[in-house]
């Protein structure tokens, strides 16, 4: 029988684990999105998974853990942001996604590889604030009423910033000539 680390170091009890592994690849795909880059990304999760370790018993009594969880991995990427800011030596420099286009047999697979990304190129250039709310939402699926705890902004507001981000999502990707993408959007 294999004990993990977090078992070991709660006393056998592996309540970190249950409470946080269900969400770790959610929580890794935001970072992804805040950071641009793979070591990034890996580096804010490991950071807040440390900072939570003991912090069990608060999550526990979460009642949502999802978007408390994407609130504090938010606040971490915004406290590092400020920090490079300040220090703009800082290993936090987003950096282009390598783009994967991989010879592939059949031409949806690699259309759809062109068109995803276009998206994240175009994604690229929003505001900050504009591509956390749109990849929260319509990317990771976060409903309006978890992202109003998590971003502690109304959902009217919520709304009309998502609906302002969506039509500037659609200019770019029109003026880059991707109007098959301008239409899902």
């Amino acid at each position: 029988m294999k004990i993990s680390l977090f078992a070991r170091w709660r006393g056998g009890r592996d309540t970190f684990e249950d409470l946080v592994m269900p969400h770790v690849n959610g929580l890794y795909r935001l970072a992804y999105h805040y950071c641009g880059q793979q070591s990034d990304a890996e580096d804010l999760v490991q950071e807040l998974l440390l900072k939570l370790i003991h912090r069990v018993d608060e999550m526990e009594r979460v009642e949502k853990l999802r978007p408390w969880l994407a609130k504090a991995l938010y606040h971490l990427f915004i406290d590092r942001l400020r920090r490079q800011q300040r220090n703009p030596v800082d290993t936090l420099q987003p950096e282009l996604l390598e783009t994967h286009h991989a010879e592939a047999g059949s031409g949806s697979c690699a259309e759809k590889l062109v068109l995803i990304d276009n998206i994240e190129q175009a994604l690229k250039r929003l505001s900050h604030e504009q591509r956390m709310l749109v990849v929260m939402h319509d990317v990771e699926n976060y409903p309006l009423a978890e992202l109003e705890i998590i971003l502690e902004t109304p959902i009217g507001t919520l709304k009309s910033r998502l609906h302002r981000a969506r039509a500037r999502l659609r200019r770019i990707l029109d003026e880059d000539g991707t109007q098959s993408l301008s239409a899902a959007c």
